[in-house]
């Protein structure tokens, strides 16, 4: 197996409803997965890229969230419909889209 060039992890994190939390899950993530899985497939990125769902990544009141490594760039409230700029100008051109980044408070 190649290594990626980046990898693409997004929260699955489910909670219960009305957890003091919130979740990923309750804000749309399994939609931004699915088409991010889409893109993948449509542009044969598998190998080039990787995409992992993952557990709860932190910022459960932005979701849902995209981390994306070797960068560390955090992406939040993204929709499915975001996935398509994040493909093109992150895993292609290496520009994070500026709109979805996480707050920089999250990191502190």
């Amino acid at each position: 197996m190649p290594k990626p060039a980046k990898h693409v992890f997004v929260c699955a994190q489910s909670r219960p409803p009305g957890h003091p939390r919130g979740s990923c899950g309750q804000l749309g993530c399994a939609a931004v997965l699915q088409t991010f899985a889409q893109q993948f497939e449509q542009g044969q990125l598998h190998g080039r890229f990787a995409l992992t769902s993952t557990g709860c990544l932190g910022a459960c009141d932005y979701g849902p969230t995209v981390l994306i490594y070797p960068e560390g760039v955090m992406y939040t409230q993204v929709k499915p419909e975001d996935v398509s700029e994040i493909v093109a100008e992150h895993l292609h051109k290496g520009t994070p889209v500026e709109r979805l980044l996480a707050p920089a408070a999250l990191w502190s």
